[in-house]
């Protein structure tokens, strides 16, 4: 399907959350008609107006619970929200009908203009993707920074020109159904379990996130991490010119950490670019971040000087390893964005100090042992709070960590922290698991971990 298809034409979106308003808006402005339909019978058709302000276009339709059978005959596109699984009941039932299926990215990449810049992975895509917005905003005169993290793509896609740099931070959900989709620069930062619930196997999970790279060729770039497994053995098959980088290896070509420095390599000759203490980041995930960013902004055309510049001013992101403050000599660190333990385990590393860390929440199917074998004698207490807590107590014992307790709700977890910390050590928030089962969101997670440390 086609862009100019969809015009005049009515199509199903999925979800009203921020992608589904985005997508909503987007088609409206090019004059296709939406049906927006949300199974939740909580949201009211009231509520989903409120968010369409703004909104251009002939009036949409909104369609709460069930969808009708009869509507289906009269859609010839479904958009539905990275929140739907593709092999859910609707789902099937509207890919049975042979309606053909667009992601809100694909939605909104076939109505933008100018260059996109796309970057996925397991951890470490928000960091990146910002700290990539701004190097593009020190030398693009237009940039948008969408996707998971500020605006939707499909909602800021019309106000973009064909000078526009556009940032794209991705999931895996989103690249479950992509077709033009291309990116003059993408990267797969690494993959590690999660989000097995959904994709069920490693190997499913790990073709979404290469779908990044589909539609490239050897006239783009992808970056990709030459200590996981799985990108470096996409990179052997991808399509586009790949640019490798490693925390533990020397490389004959690409970036590659050398003790504190960082070091850029072509055809076996390699020059320092930097030192780690230049910056104001931490942690060997970090550092990973950064030489993945300085990859994009060179295949970007930005010259390094302008790279080096904004990495060196550029700050923590929220929730990622963020220093909060230094309390009676105990230093307090938010990772709430650790939801996984591949994730969390970069913020175990990052701490120097004996540490209580608050683990624990929503139940994704991980599996907890490389958490646990990467504590190697810096967390002196494991407080464990939500769905996961047992889970978790469970294999920390058949590792031989036996030094954890069970809290029942979060404030619990956090005073336990404050009064038992003494000065020298650290408390670490870095759950290894989704906030769901507690919180709507990691970010409420964190927030609310910062506003009880600020209030000691």
């Amino acid at each position: 399907m086609k862009a100019k298809d969809i015009i005049g034409k009515k199509v199903l979106v999925i979800g009203t959350g921020i992608s589904g308003i985005g997508s909503a808006k987007l088609l409206g402005k090019v004059g296709a008609s939406p049906v927006i339909f949300d199974e939740n019978t909580k949201v009211t058709k009231e509520a989903v107006k409120t968010k369409l302000e703004g909104y251009e276009g002939a009036e949409p339709e909104i369609i709460i619970g069930e969808l009708p059978e009869d509507k289906i005959s009269e859609i010839v596109l479904v958009v539905p929200s990275p929140a739907v699984p593709l092999d859910s009941a609707l789902m099937l039932r509207l890919k049975n009908a042979g309606l053909p299926i667009w992601s809100e990215i694909e939605l909104a990449f076939n109505f933008a203009k100018g260059t996109l810049v796309a970057i996925t992975g397991t951890n470490g895509k928000t960091t990146t993707t910002t700290l990539v917005g701004e190097i593009m905003k020190a030398h693009f005169a237009s940039t948008y920074v969408v996707g998971n993290i500020g605006y939707s793509y499909a909602e800021r896609a019309l106000e973009m020109t064909d000078e526009t740099v556009s940032i794209g931070e991705i999931s895996s959900f989103q690249l479950e159904a992509v077709e033009n989709f291309h990116a003059k620069v993408s990267a797969i930062l690494n993959i590690t379990p999660d989000h097995l619930n959904r994709h069920h196997t490693m190997e499913c999970y790990a073709s979404m996130k290469e779908n990044i790279a589909n539609n490239q060729t050897k006239d783009d770039t992808c970056v990709l991490n030459y200590d996981n497994e799985y990108t470096r053995d996409f990179g052997e098959r991808c399509p586009a010119h790949v640019v490798f980088f490693s925390s533990s290896q020397k490389l004959s070509d690409g970036f590659y950490l050398d003790g504190e420095d960082i070091m850029l390599a072509k055809d076996g000759d390699a020059r320092k670019v930097m030192n780690v203490h230049e910056m104001n980041l931490v942690g060997t995930c970090n550092y990973e971040n950064v030489m993945a960013a300085i990859a994009m902004g060179l295949a970007m055309g930005v010259p390094m000087e302008t790279i080096l510049g904004v990495v060196r001013s550029f700050k923590a992101v929220e929730h990622r390893i963020e220093f909060v403050a230094t309390k009676n000599g105990v230093d307090y660190y938010n990772d709430s964005k650790g939801t996984n333990p591949d994730a969390a385990i970069q913020g175990i590393k990052a701490m120097c100090k004996p540490t209580y860390l608050i683990g624990g929440g929503y139940d994704k199917g991980s599996e907890y042992d490389e958490w646990i074998e990467a504590f190697d004698g810096k967390v002196k207490k494991l407080v464990l709070i939500g769905v996961t807590k047992e889970k978790i107590a469970e294999c920390a014992k058949k590792h031989g960590f036996n030094d954890y307790i069970f809290m029942d709700t979060y404030e619990e977890a956090l005073k336990f922290c404050s009064d038992n910390a003494v000065s020298g050590e650290a408390v670490l928030l870095s759950p290894a698991c989704a906030s769901w089962d507690m919180f709507p969101s990691y970010e409420v997670r964190g927030q609310q971990f910062k506003d009880y440390v600020n209030s000691l």
